[in-house]
């Protein structure tokens, strides 16, 4: 099984750009689909975008599609989250999950606060 931590979330202004990562240790870590998760103070945890095995599919969620990129390099076991054009309803912990089968593993999360 793999274990995740993320990292890279901060403040921004509304406009601005993060780019969050996923790392990842354990063994095939090629064979987990992953995905990002974002979840506010008292809401449902939401899926933001999702990137499979090797990569070659993503998929996104309507809020981010177009501005949010997921990507990942298995050689590295990580993946990333670049966010563009930040907006204040962005703000969220946000959380990435690998899993594989049965195997689901979650990251710790790291929070990405939006605000002038």
């Amino acid at each position: 099984q793999v274990h995740l931590v993320e990292s890279g979330g901060g403040t921004v202004q509304p406009g601005g750009s993060l780019r969050l990562s996923c790392a990842a240790s354990g063994f095939g870590f090629s064979d987990y689909t992953v995905t990002w998760y974002r979840q506010r103070p008292g809401e449902e945890r939401e899926l933001v975008a999702q990137i499979s095995a090797v990569g070659r599919s993503t998929l996104y969620s309507d809020p981010v599609r177009g501005r949010f990129t997921v990507s990942r390099d298995n050689t590295k076991n990580m993946v990333w989250l670049q966010m563009v054009n930040l907006k204040p309803e962005d703000t969220a912990v946000y959380l990435c999950q690998a899993r594989a089968g049965l195997d689901n593993a979650w990251g710790q999360g790291t929070q990405v606060t939006v605000s002038s």
